[in-house]
């Protein structure tokens, strides 16, 4: 068993927070924050002006979302009220304040218990009576009203009270406010957009700002775009419709085994602007700012030739109004419908502003590439089976601030750019098509208006023959050489070909590195998601370290209470329409990483918000893939220039936390391609993205983790990638060619899809095979070649060649090694050796060592939640951090297990319990002399 020595005190060892990155995210925050109205222009809020303040969100104030997305500990908060109180400009009523201070005193936050997915969506609210409404009006003449909720990860939101809805005591709290005020501010300190309706008809209600969970500055921001401090120049990043049933998705969503793509490459506006405008209550690309802005195209060129042809636009943004502001330029194509049908608008480029004060201009240069205006043809309607075409017809580009607000570019005196004939602009292969026979939305009969009646058409299935694609293109063996001295670093200093060094492997050795450790291993930083890389003696021989994952994407997430930046959450990043901002404050991330010796982070999440109720929304950007594709790649580059890196996730349609282990996205190709792989795709290609995270769910019957066409085919083979792919924590894997029954240990099947590493196994457990996987087995019985577990290993091993790991030194350090406590030698021993405990809260006893010598710890728990659930615990002997005890759910059942090696000399010590993320039951403890 091997541990990793550390200091005396864990402080000492690691840094955690980059100095300035809170100060970073607090910019990021206030770019995203959208306001949505702003009557009678009651913000910015004015030097005269006494506001009151209604809502609990005040105080408890949500910085992100729930679950592994979210749980990121933060050395502190600054929540809605103190931004507002720590602002120059806003003057407050206290004595409305000191009342939500004293109630919630005495009705704390309810987190639930503290357990995995445990937190309620939202927090009761404080009734309110007519006289405590009443004096408030007395003191104040503006008031603001925060509305809060959260999700994440297994839990999604409902259409019900307290989730999507507001609950009775919220609307009653907001009008309330609104029969006594007559300016009144609406703040949705939210994780994902929520009905809206009950802003509607409600003339006291003058503004409404979606401000998001911002992270860890999140309410300093808030005050700096309430007070105009700083001018909002967020816009919505996804479309906002009167009623939930409204989305296209809404029938299928949440179900347990099988999810329909019926509305195929219609998601969010692409289905609203084609389909049902007047559903819209605020569309895609919306957002106010506190003054007004022209925009002009000055010229239109078309530059190049061919395919490789751009159109370029020259705009010129002018501030026309009273105050300072940024604003975004967004492009959208109406493309001729021809015989694929496509939406009527779609965006394909934006930039924002820098900030113009009033009479300033500034010319922005937009360009689009002709390949982008191509879509993909899965069943050969153009003539050109599995191809982008660029079909004939007229193209026009429309430039505005939203969807809905645009004028058409002018070509040579033209409404667009007239393609005269249909051009394949990429021609590829089949993949990923479905085997199961559906029907998906196409435009059909054009209605008034631009839009059209939803018709339906049959999607495309499979034809080609899997198994024949897989042997065809099956890896060479390395021939095995047995050890030849050849170490990793002789690799980097190209002294040797990778090749050479793998040669060197044993079947068995190579396994032990398709195969994760975690969580909170102590190979690693403490409390990180997984340890990978060189997880035995024997591969740390070969110079292979071990490589840390942790959690992400807003941040660190280190289970030990270890501190980080708290970034705003990803929906409110993408609101910002802001590249430049999202490359600096994901370099400042991957600095962090650094100093924290983590190697990748697991985020960004660049799944699509196909329907608002996906719980772990807030991690992802947006409805739109090219919006989410520009965030993800400056969020992978900017952690590359920071100097580590970021692992995109889920690959692919984790569109639900619902059964998400289950159900199958039934999926066209084109949806697929257009849609849903698209912002990966941008991230790889332009992002520098060298690691990938598979998702739980199987796409067209096969699991993401082994399938072939998704992993190879398409990520590997066409948009070459070649970096690493790891699947989620505890995935299942079936086969590849025939699908079928899915399992944890079909690891074989993974490696077949080139899916190289298996996220995670228990701690020390990837030398023992502990989850029995079929690996070795696999490649003896010829089921798979070693040429394909050589090839993941290659992967693997190429991203540590890269990773920020292989500068430091490889620890090998067989055990922690800890003194004897004097100050201890008069208290008496709480009881005896195994020492039983039944707790789940902090705790500590005293041991008595009365011979030298390695002692092995072991402990009886459980946890009453399901596998995925996650939960830890920090043990510390004499004050000093040794490991962490950490467990997924156990669904109620006991098990024993080994959590750490320890060199002990006579005398006594304090073994204390310090439960971080609570789920954790332990029984007992015991230790036993090994040496």
């Amino acid at each position: 068993m091997i541990l990793i020595e550390i200091g005396d005190n864990m402080n000492e060892k690691w840094s955690t927070v980059l100095e300035g990155f809170p100060q970073l995210a607090r910019k990021a925050a206030s770019e995203g924050i959208v306001l949505l109205k702003n009557n009678d222009k009651v913000l910015p809020i004015k030097k005269d002006d006494i506001v009151s303040v209604f809502g609990r969100c005040q105080i408890d104030y949500y910085r992100s979302g729930t679950g592994s997305g979210g749980a990121v500990h933060v050395p502190y908060t600054v929540n809605a009220i103190e931004g507002m109180k720590g602002n120059k400009a806003i003057r407050l009523n206290e004595s409305l304040l000191h009342l939500y201070e004293t109630f919630l005193a005495e009705n704390p936050f309810d987190n639930g218990g503290g357990g995995w997915a445990a937190e309620p969506w939202f927090q009761k609210e404080m009734p309110l009576t007519d006289e405590i409404i009443k004096d408030a009006a007395s003191k104040s003449n503006k008031a603001v009203v925060i509305i809060g909720r959260t999700a994440g990860e297994d839990q999604d939101n409902n259409a019900v009270e307290g989730s999507y809805y507001l609950t009775s005591l919220e609307e009653r709290m907001v009008e309330q406010v609104t029969e006594h005020f007559e300016n009144v501010i609406i703040v949705l300190n939210v994780t994902n957009i929520i009905d809206m309706n009950f802003t509607l008809n409600n003339p006291n209600i003058k503004a409404i700002m979606y401000s998001w969970a911002g992270g860890l500055e999140g309410g300093n921001a808030l005050a700096d775009v309430l007070s105009g401090d700083v001018a909002p120049s967020g816009k919505l990043a996804n479309t906002i419709p009167y009623k939930l049933e409204d989305y296209p998705t809404f029938r299928n969503f949440g179900n347990k085994f099988q999810n329909i793509y019926e509305e195929d490459i219609y998601v969010g506006y692409r289905y609203f602007e084609t389909f049902q405008k007047e559903q819209v209550l605020y569309p895609f690309g919306f957002g106010l700012a506190y003054s007004r802005f022209d925009i002009d195209v000055v010229s239109s060129k078309v530059q190049g030739e061919g395919i490789n042809k751009t159109f370029e636009f020259t705009v010129l943004v002018s501030n026309v109004g009273e105050y300072k502001g940024k604003e975004v330029v967004q492009v959208y194509v109406e493309a001729p419908q021809g015989k694929l049908g496509k939406p009527v608008l779609e965006l394909k480029a934006f930039k924002k502003t820098s900030l113009l004060q009033v009479g300033d201009k500034e010319e922005l240069i937009v360009s689009i590439p002709f390949k982008d205006l191509a879509s993909y043809d899965d069943g050969g309607a153009t003539g050109y089976k599995s191809a982008y075409v660029v079909e004939e017809g007229l193209y026009q580009f429309r430039i505005g601030n939203s969807i809905r607000n645009h004028h058409v570019a002018i070509f040579d005196e033209e409404q667009g750019y007239l393609q005269t004939e249909t051009v394949v602009v990429e021609q590829l292969e089949e993949a990923l098509a479905p085997v199961m026979e559906f029907k998906r939305f196409k435009p059909g009969e054009e209605k008034d208006f631009g839009e059209f009646e939803v018709s339906l058409e049959t999607v495309p299935t499979r034809t080609i023959d899997m198994k024949k694609r897989i042997y065809m293109n099956l890896p060479k063996d390395i021939s095995y050489t047995g050890d030849c001295g050849i170490k990793l670093q002789d690799v980097r200093n190209e002294k040797h070909s990778i090749e050479d060094f793998v040669a060197q492997l044993t079947v068995e050795e190579m396994a032990i590195m398709i195969r994760g450790e975690g969580m909170s291993s102590p190979k690693v930083t403490p409390g990180v998601a997984a340890a990978f890389g060189g997880n035995s003696k024997s591969l740390l021989q070969y110079g292979i370290p071990v490589a840390a994952a942790a959690d992400g994407p807003s941040g660190i997430r280190m289970d030990t209470g270890r501190k980080a930046t708290q970034l705003p959450i990803g929906t409110l990043l993408a609101c910002s329409f802001n590249e430049e901002v999202m490359l600096d404050v994901y370099k400042a991330e991957g600095q962090e990483l650094l100093l924290n010796e983590i190697d990748t982070l697991l985020g960004p999440g660049v799944n699509i918000h196909r329907h608002p109720l996906n719980g772990r929304n807030f991690e992802y950007y947006s409805e739109d893939p090219y919006l989410s594709g520009v965030m993800a790649k400056s969020a992978t580059l900017g952690m590359h220039l920071g100097g580590s890196s970021g692992t995109l996730k889920h690959f692919a349609c984790n569109d639900q936390e619902s059964h998400r282990f289950l159900v199958d996205a039934v999926v066209s190709e084109r949806a697929l391609r257009e849609i849903h792989l698209k912002p990966f795709e941008m991230a790889v290609k332009e992002g520098k993205a060298v690691s990938i995270m598979t998702a739980y769910n199987p796409i067209n019957g096969i699991w993401s983790a082994s399938n072939y066409d998704l992993n190879t085919t398409i990520l590997r083979k066409e948009w070459g990638y070649k970096g690493l792919v790891m699947t989620d924590w505890w995935a299942n894997m079936n086969n590849p060619i025939e699908g079928g029954k899915q399992d944890k240990t079909y690891a074989s099947y993974m490696l077949r899809s080139q899916n190289d590493l298996y996220m995670v196994v228990e701690n020390f457990g990837a030398e023992k095979n502990i989850l029995n996987d079929d690996i070795v087995a696999s490649v003896k019985s010829g089921d798979i070649t070693i040429g394909e577990l050589q090839r993941s290993v290659i992967n693997i091993l190429n991203f540590i060649l890269q990773a920020p790991v292989i500068e430091r030194e490889i620890k090998t350090v067989d055990f922690v090694t800890i003194y004897p406590d004097s100050s201890l030698a008069k208290e008496e021993i709480d009881g005896d050796n195994p020492m039983y405990l039944n707790t789940k809260t902090n705790t500590s006893y005293i041991i008595d060592i009365t011979s030298n010598g390695v002692y092995r710890f072991d402990v009886k728990l459980r946890n009453e939640k399901d596998e995925l659930a996650q939960s830890s615990c920090n043990v510390l002997l004499n004050g000093t951090y040794v490991t962490s005890i950490t467990q997924n759910g156990t669904n109620g059942l006991w098990k024993e297990d080994n959590f750490m090696v320890v060199n002990l000399g006579v005398g006594r010590y304090s073994l204390e319990l310090e439960f971080t993320m609570p789920g954790i039951e332990i029984e007992w403890i015991k230790h036993t002399k090994t040496s």
